[in-house]
């Protein structure tokens, strides 16, 4: 049993500043794709079993009931990402007891927002829901879905949460499985209330919240059995100290995550207007652009997965003082990255309507509208997990304000004043003209900032060796 004092340790022999780097990133990266493609596939499935039980405006009402989703997202990243990657840093500096109590207050943290954020969304269900865009034929669907799911937001945020720590603690498998199972189990719950019993779009909304729950368990599971350090009872007490060092680190995933729901929401709503405008009508956009979405999160989830399986040997090795170890898993992790964007960008651009497809039928303005929202849209997807992997990065070796400053570079700073501008000028098409060019202007400031962080890191490399040099 490791002992609750902050001794320190040997950090050289760790096989995070070890083990070959290809294997390391192998180990924890893949069980964290596949981690967030599970998470992603909540509501892929969703919207996939919602689409040919309900149909269009069924697809249309969990579009407007994601922005909640996303909030709930945002929360488990902040605590989670932020509790891991101090966590990983203490651990690199041999601060165990620290690095104890930091993982602890971030499980805390987790309940307590996930439970602030079920009795708000109680309490003003109908006003949020307008404000998201919904339509009057679309608000029946989403008050009904969203009244359940959000019986399980505080279990989704403690689980998704708790599994970037289960993963900084050396187990990124069990991490896997607390994802996996839950998805799956999501699938069968689906299949069974909405076909089975004919419960329609709310059996979608209780099998997510079942599965969630179960999810949930198996996290609790692991964190009462924590291997690195014993999480001690009073290491759980809430600090507002050991909150803000976690939020520091955790603001830029979870800021990217609520820019996300800002532009979704202004999406919704500049669609529904100019839509309504246009030969389309309001709901075909609207139904249509939350597909999209939801198929795009499934590869920005495995760009984001590939950082974060790279998260505990960047901040190990940042904290070690390790810095050609960290620049070496950067390239790594960015290079598998580009090569999966080239790859999905082809299935974007070859084959929209068989992607379409999966989600029920549907008008042929419908099908017209999607088809060219997928090839315009996502056009530049080549350079679209770019900024993921920056901001993750900069998070990873505890530079907070630029981990938050590259999270909101592509939502806030470029798409979200495109997507309200374009508009004025080319009606609903100038929405999918804001994607590629909000995507080219992220990917050439991300670019500046990588390049003045790797000089300042061979700077204090080459200040690290000189005294070394001075004693010989």
């Amino acid at each position: 049993m490791l002992s609750g004092s902050n001794e320190k340790f040997d950090v050289s022999s760790h096989p995070l500043a070890s083990a070959g780097l290809g294997g390391l990133l192998l180990k924890y990266g893949l069980p964290s794709i596949i981690a967030m493609i599970v998470g992603a596939l909540y509501n892929i499935v969703d919207q996939i079993f919602i689409g040919h039980s309900v149909g269009m405006l069924g697809n249309a009402a969990t579009n407007v009931a994601f922005p909640l989703g996303t909030i709930c997202m945002s929360l488990s990243l902040l605590l989670g990402i932020g509790g891991a990657s101090n966590f990983n840093l203490e651990m690199g500096r041999g601060n165990r007891e620290n690095a104890g109590r930091i993982a602890a207050n971030a499980i805390t943290f987790m309940g307590l927002f996930g439970l602030f954020m079920f009795v708000v969304v109680r309490l003003f269900l109908a006003r949020i829901l307008d404000a998201f865009g919904a339509t009057p034929e679309v608000m029946p669907y989403a008050l009904t879905y969203t009244s359940i799911v959000s019986l399980g937001m505080p279990f989704m945020i403690m689980s998704i949460g708790c599994t970037h720590l289960i993963r900084a603690d050396g187990s990124p498998r069990y991490s896997m499985i607390c994802n996996v199972t839950g998805a799956l189990m999501n699938v069968v719950l689906n299949s069974i209330l909405m076909f089975g019993l004919d419960m329609g779009i709310a059996g979608a909304a209780w099998g997510t919240v079942i599965s969630q729950f179960l999810s949930w368990l198996l996290a609790v599971r692991y964190i009462t059995r924590y291997k690195s350090v014993p999480l001690l009872k009073s290491y759980f007490v809430p600090r507002l100290s050991k909150l803000a060092k976690i939020s520091s680190l955790g603001a830029g995933m979870c800021f990217n995550q609520l820019s996300m729901m800002c532009v979704q929401v202004t999406l919704n709503n500049v669609l529904t207007h100019y839509g309504a405008l246009s030969a389309y009508g309001a709901n075909v956009p609207l139904a249509a652009s939350g597909i999209i979405t939801k198929v795009n999160m499934i590869f920005i989830a495995v760009v984001v997965g590939l950082a974060q399986g790279g998260q505990p040997i960047i901040g190990f090795n940042y904290g070690a003082r390790n810095y050609a170890r960290v620049r070496r898993t950067f390239k790594l992790i960015i290079s598998a990255s580009t090569s999966l964007s080239f790859v999905v960008f082809l299935c974007f651009q070859l084959f929209p309507s068989e992607i379409i497809s999966l989600f029920g039928d549907g008008s042929d303005e419908y099908f017209r509208f999607v088809e060219r929202y997928f090839r315009i849209f996502l056009f530049m997807t080549v350079a679209n997990g770019i900024q993921p992997v920056t901001a993750n990065f900069f998070t990873s070796i505890g530079k907070a304000t630029r981990g938050v400053f590259m999270s909101l570079t592509r939502q806030i700073l470029f798409l979200l004043p495109l997507v309200i501008i374009f508009p004025r000028f080319w009606g609903v098409d100038g929405v999918m003209y804001a994607g590629p060019v909000a995507d080219t202007a992220t990917l050439c400031l991300a670019a500046v900032f990588l390049f003045r962080e790797f000089r300042e890191m061979r700077a204090l490399e080459e200040a690290q060796t000189e005294p070394d040099a001075a004693r010989i």
